[in-house]
Formats: C-alpha cells, structure tokens, sequence
C-alpha cells in the first residue's frame, strides 16, 4: 500500500517537479522525505539528488484526491497511484533550444 505525498506548505518559487512521476513538493519536503513515488531515488538520505531528480520548471499543477475516481487522473493516466492518495501532477517546460 502507498502512502499520501505529503501536500506543499508554501506555493511560491521553491516549488519543484520529481523528473520521473512530476510529484510536486517544496525542496525542504523532498529532502525531508524524498519523493513517495520514486523512494529508489532516496532523495532523503543523498540531498544532491533533490537537485538531480526534480525541477523547478514547469507550468500546471492539479491535485487529485482520489485518483481512482478522478476523470483528470484517468486523462492523465495517474489513477493507479492508489486510492486516497493526495497526487499532485505537473507539466514540465522546456529548457533547451529548438
């Protein structure tokens, strides 16, 4: 059984994006707890990886609390993230040239 990501407590600039799953937490929380969908990346025990695994580019967010009966989660294709899960999802942006 998975656990609830834990929720951000500030919705300003140190807002970051997990690379792999798009989890979105402030970088305190990531390198207090790493990230609940990605726990191999052990952001928690190596702080560099906070930096390495996750961004602070990108545009959108959603949060679903239900992920199993959410409309969103299943168009975003999150709905097995686990039954009363608190997932935050975002897009990331581009950051190189075209």
């Amino acid at each position: 059984m998975t656990t609830a990501a834990q929720i951000p407590t500030s919705f300003g600039h140190e807002l970051r994006a997990c690379l792999r799953c798009r989890l979105v937490k402030t970088y305190d929380q990531f390198r207090e707890s790493g990230c609940e969908n990605c726990p191999f990346f052990k952001m928690d025990e190596d702080h560099e990886r906070v930096a390495d695994c996750t961004t602070p580019n990108f545009t959108g967010i959603i949060s679903v609390m239900d992920p199993a009966r959410s409309w969103a989660a299943r168009w975003l294709r999150i709905e097995e993230a686990g039954r009363g899960n608190s997932l935050r999802s975002c897009l990331p942006t581009q950051t190189g040239k075209h």
